[in-house]
């Protein structure tokens, strides 16, 4: 059974990932595609609905995203967010110019409630603004839905031909009704039915991946971290001992971590996996001797993991399938979904040599978004603690020492780290934030310790909350918390000699700290 999709057709907007998650909250699976896919591809796909993201840019100047006018008569309904809005706009006869005053943040917009889009939404609502142009005159065919005291097309509509543009960004939480206006978009205009579920996927995956293995060996790259054991827990249900799960300790991981990750998988723990532990630290330190840019250490940790696979499977035998913990923002931030650049390479979609020693790979819970892994551990039975352990990126702690990676390092970061969360855990904020932990600095200072002077480095903590890990803000820790890590770390850890706090969001840092 062919699976129901909208897709969100990428412009450049920042928040590309935030409207296909918004659409799967209403049960309604969605993709992202760039703007530069070819529009037989989108026929072939036979979307329920299109919407077009924000992005950076002027529809009028020549350079700047584009799609054929053709889209808009396939009968498939299109909603154009923003840049989106103003863009449909432009290709079907109406006017955009720059704004006589610029939009941004929260703006009251009143809107026409008898408009499918605007069904059961307040007539006077709070919406997220942020652009320069405005739509000057909407396009022949199309009426105004909405508008706001300095922007009088805020929102059109073409009933017709199931064609709506808002001006706003529905998406984003500042736009109180917005969850509401994308559930009326994909139900009252797209007609869509709601059968993305995790129950479902789970099953359906599970079935998929026993027809696609049939009777052959299975290797499972394990971490530990929540991608991995889902992915592990979905395969080993799916295929049993056939399955065979190489954990690599490559000696980034945190306080002793690689031998809990041991406890729930190994022998003694309650699934039924071929566990392999393979300590491999002094291997990855002597590759990453030197290696201070983050995508090199990125792509060296990643590359050295399948060496290491390789090696096993080797001693295995041959091994058809090998499986990989991918999730959906790993596939879109590498360049591989969207418009949007590449943030960062993440081991499991960029760093793959060419030369891999296995048939296929299988990456099931590619679809996915972080909190959709989440429930589909769950759905899996896997311990609640184990699912909503802290997110943890594939190379580890090498990203989260700035400059070159040594096990003396690793074990100042891993030491502060655990401080660091044991109390946030202790004020009881460990379930309010989405990610915390310490980073280690390159940078050395002065200091005073027992009357003496220090020359030592700096640990950075940081901590964030977030919804969705695409945007961020630094948490508001209270200050006795952070006193007290600062004063254990300072006289726990060896050579760590001052503490900060990183009070960035994202944008414009990333939540890693690298």
């Amino acid at each position: 059974m062919k699976r129901e999709t909208v897709i969100v057709l990428d412009f450049g907007g920042q928040y590309n990932q935030l409207i296909a998650r918004r659409v799967r909250e209403c049960n309604v699976y969605c993709e992202i595609y760039s703007y530069k896919t070819d529009i037989e591809k989108i026929k072939e796909i036979q979307p329920k609905g299109i919407i077009f993201t924000g992005g950076p840019n002027s529809v009028y100047l020549e350079d700047s995203p584009t799609y054929t006018k053709e889209i808009f008569e396939l009968g498939i309904p299109v909603l154009g967010i923003c840049y989106g809005a103003q863009l449909m706009m432009h290709l079907l006869g109406g006017q955009v110019g720059t704004a006589p005053v610029r939009e941004y943040g929260k703006i009251e917009v009143t809107v026409e409630q008898s408009s499918k889009m605007f069904e059961n939404v307040s007539e006077k609502t709070i919406c997220w603004m942020s652009h320069n142009d405005y739509i000057a005159k909407e396009a022949p065919g199309f009426e105004i839905i909405a508008h706001t005291s300095d922007c009088p097309v805020a929102a059109v509509q073409n009933p017709e031909k199931n064609l709506y543009a808002v001006q706003f960004h529905p998406e984003v939480l500042h736009t109180q009704e917005g969850k509401k206006m994308l559930s009326n978009f994909v139900y009252n205009v797209c007609q869509c039915s709601g059968d993305w579920k995790m129950d479902s996927f789970v099953e359906e995956s599970i079935n998929a991946i026993r027809q696609k293995v049939g009777d052959g060996k299975v290797l499972c790259a394990l971490s530990g971290g929540v991608d991995s054991s889902v992915a592990a827990v979905m395969l080993s249900k799916a295929v049993g001992n056939q399955l065979t799960c190489v954990f690599v300790d490559h000696g980034l991981l945190r306080k002793n971590e690689g031998d809990e990750v041991e406890a729930v998988f190994g022998p003694e723990g309650p699934y039924n996996l071929n566990f392999i532990r393979v300590n491999a630290q002094e291997r990855f330190y002597e590759r990453l001797k030197g290696v201070e840019e983050p995508e090199d250490k990125r792509k060296i940790i990643g590359e050295e993991f399948i060496r290491v696979f390789e090696e096993e499977a080797k001693k295995i035998g041959a091994v058809d399938f090998l499986v990989q913990g991918t999730i959906y923002p790993d596939v879109v931030e590498s360049g591989v979904g969207g418009e949007s650049t590449v943030i960062k390479s993440h081991h499991n979609v960029g760093g793959l040599p060419d030369y891999v020693d296995f048939k296929e790979i299988i990456e099931p819970l590619r679809d996915l978004f972080k909190d959709e892994v989440r429930k589909a551990g769950l759905e899996l039975g896997i311990p609640e603690y184990l699912v909503f352990r802290q997110p943890f990126p594939g190379p580890g702690l090498g990203i989260r020492i700035i400059g070159e990676v040594t096990a003396e390092k690793v074990e100042m970061v891993q030491e502060a780290d655990a401080i660091w969360r044991e109390e946030i855990a202790n004020a009881g904020l460990d379930k309010e934030i989405g990610q915390y932990f310490a980073a280690l600095t390159n940078m050395k200072s002065v200091g005073v310790m027992g009357d003496e002077r220090t020359y030592d480095y700096a640990v950075a903590l940081r901590a964030v909350t977030t919804t969705d890990f695409m945007t961020a803000e630094s948490a508001e820790i209270p200050w006795d918390v952070i006193g007290k890590a600062t004063s254990r770390i300072v006289n726990e850890v060896k050579h760590i000699n001052r503490v900060m706090y990183d009070c960035t969001g994202k944008p414009p840092a990333t939540i890693e700290f690298e």
